[in-house]
């Protein structure tokens, strides 16, 4: 069993900033791609930001130049900043790692943190 544990979610003010972190767990495990979504109410889930093993990064068009996906492969965990927010990034970040355990590939999506631009 693999779980995604993710943390820093929280409040925060339009111009700030947020770190978002989310760690696998487990036992017997590998870890190819790592990504961040996001799902604001009334909305369908969209891919953010994504991170391949060797470090190549893909963004959505609305969060280019203001969010940075990065990853400690030692510590088996993603990150996400998030600079300049605005209200529009309001939503639950979920993250998802593309993992293989016993043989066995699948996507493991985190619990999601809520992430709420307001001032």
């Amino acid at each position: 069993q693999v779980q995604l544990v993710e943390s820093g979610g929280g409040l925060v003010q339009p111009g700030g900033s947020l770190r978002l972190s989310c760690a696998a767990s487990g036992s017997r495990f590998s870890i190819n791609a790592m990504a961040w979504y996001r799902q604001a109410p009334g909305k369908q889930r969209e891919l953010v930001a994504a991170i391949s093993s060797g470090g190549i990064t893909n963004y959505a068009d609305s969060v280019k130049g203001r969010f940075a996906i990065s990853r400690d492969n030692a510590k088996n965990t993603v990150y996400l900043q998030m600079n300049s927010l605005n209200v529009e990034d309001t939503a639950v970040y979920y993250c998802n790692s593309d993992i293989t355990r016993l043989g066995i590939r699948r996507n493991v999506w985190g619990q999601g943190t809520q992430v709420t631009v307001s001032s």
